[in-house]
């Protein structure tokens, strides 16, 4: 109950603006189990003031009463349920805006951690199960307890004896939901993890189909698949055996309980102290009495599995993002693009050792700087510091001397624009991808993007041109079609700062420079930083900085460089003059 009760006031907030809604539906609620008490007592009259004395004029008064009853009944309890159904969706609606919202905010090493058909599958299935316990946990407990009330009531009223006599019993069901309630809690628990697992191996598989196709690894995925499964399999089975056993034990002593009243009822009968239908209305009352009682404690048992998923949600949501907006933003300024990185040291959260250390450099505006390095240098880790995706453990990154946890995130990611090294696409046509990161475009930016981003002669060779739909995994472009678009997509914000992860994964040499000339054309006046292992590029930087074991170990010019004989000479090899002599003709 404890881990319930603390779900229950961690969501139950965002039920702020339907509460209105549900004050309805508990209206609903008591005016159908009202008509319900109704039609019971008009059945015990009818029983017998017709029925017994065979009397059709003695019919239609109660036979009247119970339709009208009916009838109000089935309205309202339509309109309830409809309401109830609408606001249930409301809350699953507003509780998953607010989830993905949060996510969107975490920083990367999060989704490393987490596989992604696991997270998927928080925000399906264990954001539904809160509404479960939320909401119409909250409309089904209301209805149940009415309805207990209400039934119990009336069956006071005709036989209070009796009734006290099979009351005694009806504690029977909480105890037996209380006794079932922590299996079911631990199999729900392995039930979710197992869902998500399900849907991290389908997503894994389908998205490295080549892989598994090429290596011959059908069989390796299927028994992934299996094994995820046979866990789901497992869990399940255990919930679905532990709830059905309640439901027959429930059940087994709702009918003992319904027997002893009918066996006293006869007794009551033969001593002429009962009539028949006093004894069939109030067989009703407790018929309609245990099933509300049966349903506050199986309603006990989906509130404890659904306390799982809100573990699992709870988990996303308590995980805090690493960067935030200042308390105190500075204003808005005209960004001109220098750009400082002033003896910054980082490393990534739960990693021993540096990623970057005592990193320092400036970049002016209208400068190309290239900064290069071995894999594993840290040169990655520098792209997601200048875009602030992290803050360095010491040291400081600034944007025109402002030091960027000074300066709001939506604006720093308007005015500094990331390439990342993945080539990214969403679901949608050519012209749409190009215009993403700005929307309003008109279309001859976004065609002039794409042609200096060399993407406009083979997006027109398409039958459907810039129309042409693409998604992640498309067969539609090649990588290199694919990494182009995404250059026109950065190419086209008109952001004074520019930072190119790898910018020319996917194009061969000749492809690469002809992006890089019309690219300095483009962004003329704005601070360009390339991050690259592909030196062919080198030529066009004004500066290159040279990067190892996360130090800035050399700095200067191509021809510098080469001269030096260092660590960037060694990187480039002995035959990088003649390949640049190619790429260049």
């Amino acid at each position: 109950m404890p881990g319930i009760r603390a779900a229950f006031g961690r969501f139950w907030p965002l039920t702020g603006g339907d509460r209105k809604w549900l004050a309805a539906i508990v209206g609903c609620v008591i005016v159908a189990a009202l008509a319900e008490t109704a039609s019971i007592l008009l059945f015990a009259e009818l029983t017998d003031n017709a029925l017994q004395a065979g009397s059709l004029a003695a019919f239609w008064g109660p036979a009247g009463a119970w339709l009208a009853v009916a009838v109000v009944g089935a309205v309202v309890g339509y309109l309830g349920n409809s309401l109830a159904v609408w606001t249930a969706e409301r809350f699953v609606l507003r509780l998953r805006a607010n989830v993905f919202r949060h996510v969107q905010d975490l920083p990367p090493d999060f989704f490393r951690r987490h596989r992604r058909g696991d997270l998927v599958e928080r925000l399906t299935g264990d954001v539904e199960a809160i509404e479960q316990m939320v909401v119409s946990g909250v409309v089904g407990t209301v209805s149940a307890a009415f309805s207990a009330v209400f039934y119990a009531a009336a069956a006071l009223w005709l036989r209070w004896d009796l009734a006290l006599v099979t009351f005694a019993l009806a504690p029977l069901f909480l105890l037996a939901a209380r006794r079932f309630a922590g299996r079911i809690q631990r199999a729900s628990r392995d039930e979710r993890a197992a869902d998500g697992a399900i849907t991290s191996v389908v997503e894994e598989s389908l998205g490295n189909i080549v892989l598994t196709q090429a290596y011959n690894r059908q069989g390796d995925e299927e028994r992934r698949l299996d094994r995820e499964a046979r866990a789901w399999m497992r869990a399940s089975v255990r919930g679905g055996r532990a709830s059905e056993l309640y439901e027959q034990l429930v059940e087994v002593v709702e009918t003992v309980c319904v027997l002893a009243v009918i066996g006293l009822g006869v007794w009551e009968i033969s001593q002429g102290r009962m009539t028949l239908g006093q004894l069939l209305a109030f067989a009703a009352f407790l018929g309609y009495l245990y099933p509300p009682i049966r349903s506050l404690g199986q309603l006990g048992l989906t509130l404890t599995a659904a306390t799982a998923g809100a573990e699992r949600i709870q988990e996303i949501l308590d995980t805090a993002p690493v960067v935030t907006d200042p308390p105190t933003p500075v204003p808005a300024w005209p960004v001109r693009g220098w750009v400082g990185v002033h003896g910054v040291h980082f490393g990534y959260p739960g990693e021993r050792g540096s990623s970057l250390t005592n990193l320092t450099f400036m970049a002016s505006p209208g400068e190309l700087v290239l900064i290069t390095g071995p894999s594993g240098a840290g040169k990655s880790t520098l792209a997601k510091l200048l875009t602030r995706f992290y803050d360095p453990t010491a040291g400081v990154v600034s944007l025109d001397g402002v030091p960027l946890p000074d300066v709001p995130l939506r604006f720093l990611r308007d005015h500094v624009t990331l390439l990342p090294q993945e080539t990214l696409v969403v679901h949608g046509t050519i012209r749409e991808n190009i215009a993403c990161g700005r929307p309003d475009a008109p279309d001859h930016e976004i065609v002039r993007a794409a042609r200096a981003a060399a993407a406009h002669d083979f997006v027109t060779a398409l039958p459907d041109g810039y129309d042409t739909v693409i998604a992640p995994g498309t067969a539609t472009l090649s990588g290199g079609q694919l990494q182009r678009v995404a250059i026109a997509r950065a190419m086209l914000r008109s952001a004074p700062v520019l930072v190119l992860d790898e910018p020319t994964a996917g194009l061969d040499a000749l492809s690469a420079r002809r992006v890089i000339a019309p690219l300095r054309r483009l962004m003329s006046g704005r601070t360009t930083l390339v991050i690259t292992h592909d030196l062919t590029l080198a030529p066009d930087a004004d500066r290159i900085l040279v990067i190892d074991a996360g130090r800035l170990v050399e700095t200067g010019t191509h021809e510098e460089l080469m001269a030096r004989g260092g660590v960037y000479a060694g990187l480039a090899g002995p035959g990088f003059r003649d390949l640049v002599g190619v790429g260049g003709a």
